[in-house]
């Protein structure tokens, strides 16, 4: 079974839950800072979106990885990284188009989300 994250922006309250959430299901522990989602502010606009790897077709990632630590999830389509075989170069975080890939300090391995995003457009 496919996993799928539903994200509508619009109803996004900026109250960072999400990122809690994600961080607790990640690593155990509530701390936004070490979440695979990241919510964006949009200041002048006085609106909120939450982002994560939209888990492209051509995957930029996982081809600029020089150590082969981005694969495809046969069971859910999804690209994921293999902290195993992670060096934590962070090539794969400058190849990322919309820089959902992310560096942890915490583990010195890159992260990113691991589900595949359904976006609501109304």
């Amino acid at each position: 079974m496919q996993k799928s994250l539903n994200i509508d922006p619009g109803k996004c309250t900026g109250c960072l839950q999400c990122e809690m959430a994600c961080s607790y299901e990640h690593t155990g522990t509530f701390n936004p800072s070490r979440s695979y989602i990241k919510v964006f502010t949009f200041h002048h606009e006085g609106r909120f979106a939450p982002y994560t790897c939209t888990q492209c077709d051509e995957a930029w990632c996982m081809r600029a990885c020089p150590v082969d630590a981005i694969t495809v999830d046969m069971a859910t389509g999804a690209k994921v990284i293999h902290d195993d075989k992670c060096v934590g170069c962070k090539v794969c975080t400058i190849a990322c188009p919309f820089g959902t890939v992310n560096y942890s300090q915490a583990t010195g391995k890159v992260v990113k989300c691991d589900v595949r995003p359904m976006r609501s457009l109304t």
